[in-house]
């Protein structure tokens, strides 16, 4: 599937709105290490899943907020929740998402979750 014409291109497209400037090599250190990897893989992640019509971008970046906080994937779950403020959640909406988690993946999962939006939200995360 990532040879498939125009899969990069929509990669791409659905990249610039969720992450807007993209992702820094000091966020996903390692992008620099296996390049190639990573292009294939968010060819096919952004190209080929999150660019099909079923669901917005929108609704697919809250799915992937919660899934990722319930597994724990604190590194993706950072950069996720700043693309989900960025294509329009609110950080009240996305920790209530993170709180929610604690009923269904556990406290410790719920406690690294909010752990993590305390990093992307900033020291004032309350308000």
């Amino acid at each position: 599937m990532a040879d498939e014409p125009g899969l990069r291109e929509r990669s791409l497209e659905v990249m610039a709105k969720l992450f807007r400037e993209g992702v820094k090599g000091d966020q996903m250190p390692g992008r620099r290490l296996a390049p190639e990897f990573f292009d294939l893989a968010s060819s096919f992640c952004f190209g080929g899943f999150w660019s099909r019509p079923q669901l917005d971008i929108k609704s697919r970046s809250l799915a992937t907020v919660s899934q990722l906080a319930a597994l724990g994937r604190t590194d993706e779950l950072k950069l996720h929740l700043q693309g989900a403020m960025n294509v329009g959640w609110t950080r009240e909406e996305l920790l209530e998402v993170l709180m929610q988690t604690s009923q269904y993946a556990g406290i410790p999962a719920a406690v690294q979750a909010l752990n993590s939006a305390a990093d992307v939200f900033g020291e004032d995360s309350a308000g």
